[in-house]
């Protein structure tokens, strides 16, 4: 939770300076900030019984791979949303001078880059619980998939409605 609401802190003191951080800067901290090493701690001590004390230890260290599940997940609600905060594509954008276009096609490749990454661990990694590997790489495929046309909040699009109807409501 300390590390979350610090990741808070510099978002806002960013937002109250006007600072546009580097995309570095952005990463390094968005990744904390969309909240989803919390997330996935507290779902996998939900889905785990018993849970192991070295399972505890190594949730402590964010791993690569809650980092790279972290940062899907930040990338693909940045490419789905707006908002009045630095996201990935302004950073890229105000550091490279490049074009929307361009910035958008950066961050696909970052995303593209972090599933290699979640991909290449999950299978040289076998000592780790596969309760970890399965929530951590879940999280950032829910994430594309919802984020996909938009978040349904910020740019509404009938898209979203439907997938929820079609899950939720008219289950197949």
């Amino acid at each position: 939770w300390a590390d979350l609401c610090k990741s808070y802190l510099l978002e806002a003191k960013w937002y109250d300076s006007g600072y546009t951080p580097t995309l570095q800067e952005y990463l390094d901290n968005a990744w904390i900030s969309i909240g989803a090493p919390l997330a996935i701690v507290h779902t996998y001590f939900y889905a785990s019984n018993p849970t192991t004390e070295e399972a505890s230890h190594f949730m402590e260290e964010y791993p690569d791979i809650i980092r790279w599940s972290s940062m899907i997940l930040r990338l693909a609600d940045d490419l789905g949303t707006s908002s009045d905060v630095s996201k990935s594509i302004q950073c890229y954008m105000h550091e490279t001078e490049a074009s929307e276009e361009e910035a958008r096609d950066h961050i696909k490749k970052l995303i593209s880059n972090a599933w290699k990454k979640i991909n290449a661990y999950q299978f040289s990694n076998p000592h780790i619980s596969q309760t970890i590997i399965g929530v951590a790489v879940n999280l950032p495929r829910t994430a594309q998939c919802i984020y996909q046309y938009g978040d349904g909040h910020a740019i509404e699009h009938l898209e979203t409605k439907d997938r929820v109807m079609s899950l939720l409501i008219k289950p197949l």
